[in-house]
């Protein structure tokens, strides 16, 4: 008869794993030993701080404002677009990891949704990276910025923060974002990675979708109201809507509430008033 292993080990394991093929196997093992029941939750205590994930030596980490910006005309320019791309989602694989380590005393169906996000971002990352290496790249090549944990930071301490502030702005951004950049890619007849950016949206709609859904029954849960506090703490961590393309369909299929995405329809030239200043993290 086969022992169960504890789950919080091995997610610890790959959290704070550098090599980045390693960290990949090990988050993969994990959701697939879950999935089989193979590990059991055995560590109820809170866990210790987490500062700071384990990453690789590469890529030189830099202000979101000293990442160089590239056209795509050039082949550096077009790989540095994938690159950060591919960061974001290999920022994504500790996020998710993070959320299904640190939150202890959420139910089971909550940890087997975030190590299935945390496994379609490694496929992901991987459909990226050989999008790099079919450019001539790799993951590591350019500069990038460690604005995506730096907010897994400073939504450590409650669940519902990190479910309002991570799923529901900084992945949803990606929602509204990618059709851009496929039009973008689309442009320089780059069809192989429009076709992974296809992959990507369709898989983070689901992902932003379970953020919402877990956000809304943690407000049921504590008597709040999920718009209310959705806006109170935008204005408590000092996030701003800008003015621009949103992708409303998409985000109504990940569950925003239809006074949201009414909202969001109406943002005009000027930043809307959702918060005290815009958002600084650069997000995909």
């Amino acid at each position: 008869m086969n022992r169960l292993q504890s789950l919080y080990p091995l997610l610890e394991q790959a959290l704070l794993c550098t090599a980045v093929e390693e960290k990949l196997a090990l988050t993969d093992a994990a959701h697939r030993d879950w999935q089989a029941g193979k590990l059991v939750r055995l560590a109820a205590a809170p866990p210790y701080p987490l500062p700071q994930a384990g990453r690789p030596a590469r890529p030189e980490l830099v202000h979101p404002t000293k990442v160089p910006r590239r056209g795509l005309s050039t082949p550096h320019g077009h790989a540095a677009l994938l690159h950060a791309i591919a960061h974001i989602e290999f920022n994504a694989v500790n996020l998710a990891l993070d959320a299904a380590w640190r939150f202890r005393d959420m139910p089971d169906a909550y940890v087997g949704d975030w190590l299935r996000v945390a496994a379609e971002e490694v496929s992901h990352f991987r459909l990226l990276q050989q999008r790099l290496l079919a450019l001539g790249f790799c993951y590591g090549d350019f500069p990038a910025h460690d604005g995506l944990w730096a907010m897994s930071c400073r939504t450590d301490h409650d669940v519902l923060v990190r479910m309002a502030l991570v799923p529901r702005v900084l992945e949803a951004r990606g929602l509204d974002v990618t059709p851009g950049i496929q039009s973008r890619l689309a442009r320089i007849g780059d069809a192989a990675s429009v076709a992974v950016l296809d992959v990507i949206l369709r898989d983070e709609v689901g992902h932003v979708r379970i953020g919402n859904r877990w956000f809304c029954e943690l407000c049921r849960q504590r008597g709040q109201e999920p718009q209310a506090t959705f806006r109170r703490l935008l204005d408590e961590y000092a996030m701003q809507f800008r003015s621009g393309d949103y992708n409303l369909p998409a985000r109504a299929a990940a569950g925003f509430f239809a006074d949201e995405l009414r909202q969001l329809a109406e943002l005009g030239e000027s930043p809307a008033e959702i918060g005290n200043e815009t958002l600084k993290v650069d997000v995909r």
